[in-house]
Parts: C-alpha cells; structure tokens; sequence
C-alpha cells in the first residue's frame, strides 16, 4: 500500500508492505519502531514480547502521548498485565491492523502529534 503525503521534518511512511516500511529516506525491516524524529528496527517476534522495559527505551528520546501498534494483517489486542504495564508510562495504547496503524500514523503525525508507532 502506498501513502501520497510526505512531510521532510518527519518520519512519515511512504508504503509498507509485508517485509517492511519505507519512509522517504529509507526502508526499515519488521518489526520496527517509528516515531516523529526516530526509527529502529526490532528483534521482537511477536505481540506478547512487548513490555513496559522495551517501551521505555524506544520512547524515552522524546516525549509521545501516544502509540500505534501494528499486529499484521489482523488486529491482536494487548493482554490486560500489558496494557496496565504500558499505562504506568503513561502512554495511550492502540491496536490495529499494519495498513490502518500506518494511515493513523501519518494522520496523526501531520497533525503535529506525538504519536509513536509499532509495526509488527
């Protein structure tokens, strides 16, 4: 799938499909983490690998209200120990398929959001 919007003084997704997201200076490898200043591809391996510790490190360079989470072709929700783990960072928490967490994402970057986002 292929997004139109770009925005140069941010992360914004150009495409992404079933190996990978492609921003407008580079193609990251899933699963990886996007956000409005900074990227990193992951050595995660499922939904259930994600916890408050690798959270912390991804968010802690900047201050997000928010982040997506990408779970593949069909939405996987957070276990209920997760989404508490998750709240004590004081991070919003949302689920959603990897083509609906991309569109969010831009959406909500070009609306100056601090919003973070995790593809799987």
């Amino acid at each position: 799938m292929e997004f139109t919007q770009q925005d140069a003084n941010h992360n914004s997704i150009v495409s992404h499909n079933p190996s990978g997201i492609t921003l407008a200076y580079t193609e990251l490898k899933k699963p990886c983490f996007i956000s409005p200043t900074n990227t990193e591809e992951l050595s995660i391996q499922s939904l259930a690998e994600v916890n408050k510790e690798l959270l912390f490190r991804l968010t802690c360079q900047e201050s997000l209200d928010l982040l997506i989470v990408g779970t593949g072709e069909r939405v996987i929700f957070l276990s209920a120990k997760q989404q508490v783990a998750l709240g004590e960072l004081g991070l919003g928490v949302e689920c959603m398929n990897n083509a609906s967490a991309c569109s969010s994402f831009n959406l909500l970057l070009s609306d100056a959001r601090s919003v973070g986002l995790l593809i799987l």
